[in-house]
């Protein structure tokens, strides 16, 4: 089996067809959530409430058999009670761990942002490692594993903003959005999503999701979209609107991203279309402005992403 293959698209189309029963009008966000799948990195959902943030979680782990954990952050919300803690087992004269529920395949994290900085970065440490170590013994997550994150944009009481470091653990940031008029009237006459999401069946398993991760690596890149690629990159760094352009982590991610995009979309090969559509998920969240004045949340996301399409645009695009 290779990447574009017959085989493989047809797994990624029932894939995509089955969560699309339930998330509707957002075929790209349910393609962008695939491709961070595939790429084995992460995403954070950055949207009010009530957009269908958990939903979309849900409907991907159902329809691929996966475990899914759900965890509420609050300011009191401790690492412990994510990963789990050590009990001490009387019977037996020993400590036994009890894993959290953070050892599942697809874990939403609900509201990162409302959880402390210690927290937070207990997370994220766990992602970027996949695995957790507990008095000096390392414990594996599972696989396949994703995490998806969500905050807030608008409140800003009672919340502690990700910092640039962790943000760049995450390979995409995403927006819901609201749905179109038609979905949502869709919505009311069918009582919500609800109906929908607990008739989903499984259409892949995890090992079939792992065989589909190893050929991300597969889709062919040329040397004129690599050299396109870091074009762009080194303009970030050079751009005067932003005080830091995008890391070395960050290329990587967007050289993987598109990769799956590509698989996601039929093909073994990059073309400039699956670069620039990966491009404001991947970079916008990884620069810093230079603006001091810039506030948080909204405002500042929309110029990340503005400054993010002004140097595609400004980039000439190989042919």
């Amino acid at each position: 089996m290779s990447p574009g293959s017959a085989e493989v698209l047809a797994r990624l189309e029932r894939l995509h067809t089955s969560i699309v029963r339930v998330i509707r009008g957002k075929s790209e966000i349910v393609d962008a959530l695939i491709a961070a799948l595939l790429a084995r990195g992460h995403v954070l959902l950055e949207d009010v409430p009530g957009v269908g943030k958990t939903t979309l979680a849900q409907a991907l782990a159902r329809s691929i058999r996966l475990d899914f954990q759900r965890i509420q952050f609050t300011s009191d919300t401790l690492p412990s009670d994510i990963i789990g803690i050590s009990v001490y087992r009387q019977q037996r004269g020993e400590f036994e761990f009890v894993r959290g529920p953070l050892f599942a395949n697809v874990v939403l994290a609900d509201e990162i942002n409302r959880a402390s900085p210690r927290t937070q970065s207990a997370l994220l440490e766990v992602m970027s490692e996949q695995a957790v170590t507990v008095e000096t013994t390392r414990h594996r997550l599972a696989e396949p594993f994703l995490v998806v994150a969500t905050q807030n944009p608008v409140e800003s009481t009672g919340t502690y903003p990700l910092p640039e470091s962790q943000l760049d653990r995450f390979l995409m940031r995403l927006y819901m959005g609201y749905p179109g008029r038609d979905e949502e009237m869709e919505l009311l006459r069918s009582g919500g999503a609800e109906p929908a999401l607990e008739q989903l069946e499984p259409v892949l398993t995890a090992e079939e999701v792992i065989e589909l991760q190893r050929l991300v690596g597969e889709v062919h890149v040329s040397e004129l979209l690599l050299e396109y690629l870091m074009e762009v990159v080194e303009r970030s760094r050079r751009h005067p609107a932003l005080a830091l352009g995008v890391s070395t982590r960050g290329s990587i991610a967007w050289h993987r991203s598109a990769q799956a995009l590509a698989m996601v979309r039929g093909r073994a090969f990059v073309t400039p279309d699956d670069l620039q559509d990966t491009a404001e998920a991947v970079l916008a969240h990884r620069v810093l402005l230079s603006d001091p004045l810039v506030g948080e949340g909204w405002e500042r996301s929309r110029r990340e992403r503005a400054v993010i399409r002004s140097i595609l645009e400004s980039t000439p695009v190989p042919r």
